[in-house]
């Protein structure tokens, strides 16, 4: 039986969680039809490792940034340092970067001033930016939109579960919308109205795994072929069958992510 393909747009494949399993979790994401996964390095030290995953498995992309809850303890990254990265052929997006207040926000500065360095790394690079954003939505909106009207770039708002202003915010500029996990808890339908408001041309699935596993496998590990069950709920949110929210969503991830859509294997 064949699947309908989907993208899991966001997942941690480097972390410790996949160490033992990491072929076998790659080959089951594939046989659900998660035939592409885009594994995000949060520091920048560990992009050797991000990268060789990428290089070592077809259907694995990369992006690499300082996540902004690490941004205190590493060194700054620069401008010319992540166009350097972004010259690799499946690295696809820069960051993730973005403002996570929800702790004593004593690093609210350093954040904002490493944000800004990524988005200008996307602006040069045309690569899209992959936002991280936690508790700040009014400095997070402000900082992306003047950004944005001072030169344009292409955005995701990854593992999105903030305001529905931010979310307005942010399709204002074009920018995307990712649908994980968070989208298929129960109690989650403030954050299913945000979506289901939001054009079906914005959307993409991801898990963000090791983290947030949909049901039914909540509390769990999560893995890149649980994508399944989040674009499961995203297309009832949307009134739609699976195949359906499957093909808009791929081709929102092409429309985005066009250096991952546009690269073949050698």
């Amino acid at each position: 039986m064949t699947h309908p393909r989907i993208t899991d747009s966001h997942c941690h494949l480097d972390f410790p969680d996949f160490d033992e399993t990491r072929p076998e979790v790659i080959a089951r994401a594939v046989e659900a039809g998660v035939h592409r996964m885009v594994t995000i390095c949060t520091r920048l030290k560990n992009e050797p490792l991000v990268r060789k995953i990428a290089e070592d498995n077809d259907p694995v992309f990369y992006a690499a940034g300082t996540h902004p809850m690490s941004v205190a303890d590493e060194p700054m990254a620069t401008v010319d340092e992540l166009v350097a990265l972004s010259q690799h052929p499946k690295f696809v997006g820069i960051g993730e970067t973005g403002l996570d207040y929800h702790y004593p926000a004593d690093s609210a500065e350093v954040q904002k001033t490493s944000l800004k360095i990524h988005v200008q790394a996307a602006q040069e690079t045309g690569l899209p930016l992959i936002i991280h954003a936690r508790a700040a939505d009014d400095d997070m909106a402000d900082i992306l939109s003047t950004a944005y009207k001072a030169k344009p770039y292409t955005c995701v708002m990854h593992c999105f579960s903030s305001s529905a202003e931010l979310a307005k915010a942010a399709l204002d500029c074009g920018f995307y919308l990712s649908m994980s996990g968070i989208a298929a808890f129960p109690k989650s339908q403030e954050l299913r109205d945000i979506f289901a408001s939001a054009p079906l041309d914005r959307l993409l699935v991801e898990t963000d795994s090791p983290y947030l596993a949909p049901p039914p496998y909540r509390g769990k590990r999560n893995e890149p072929s649980y994508s399944v069950h989040t674009a499961q709920k995203g297309a009832e949110v949307f009134g739609i069958d699976y195949a359906e929210f499957a093909a808009a969503t791929e081709a929102n991830f092409d429309r985005l992510f066009a250096k991952a859509a546009g690269w073949s294997p050698a």
